[in-house]
């Protein structure tokens, strides 16, 4: 069984940072990463960058991939240009805006359930805090 992946990186200037997108797809699942960067990236900072920290980078949670795995075939350099050209011009697709928010949604999530916990146990201890206070005024000593 052969599994193919494809990596797609981009970077665009998004007000007022650099942001680079990281795609990547294997075995009909789909990912992104975000990554903030400041001033303009250099290509071989990008390369440094991507060498140095792939491993830690933060994935966002696997989407299923829309439809089949197409067969790769050979696309003419004119029309690979035409291609590339015309996602230069377009801004990060559909598909990583949808992910990325999937994403933001299930932090959003995770965050809210840890802080229910906590206040839930800090009114827990404030309540047995008050528990024994009362039991010492009771005591009268």
């Amino acid at each position: 069984m052969e599994i193919t992946c494809t990596v797609k990186f981009t970077v665009m200037f998004s007000d007022p940072w650099w942001v680079g997108i990281y795609e990547r797809t294997s075995g009909g699942l789909y990912e992104v990463c975000k990554i903030t960067f400041g001033a303009e990236p250099r290509d071989c900072e990008l390369y440094a960058f991507l060498s140095e920290n792939w491993q830690s980078l933060k994935f966002g949670p696997p989407v299923p991939s829309p439809g089949p795995l197409a067969e790769e075939r050979r696309v003419n350099p004119k029309r690979a240009q035409r291609q590339a050209h015309d996602e230069m011009r377009a801004s990060i697709g559909t598909k990583a805006q949808q992910a990325l928010a999937f994403a933001r949604e299930q932090s959003k999530k995770e965050r809210k359930n840890r802080t229910r916990e906590q206040t839930r146990t800090e009114s827990e201890r404030q309540y047995i805090l008050r528990c024994e206070k009362r039991r010492e005024k009771k005591k009268g000593h």
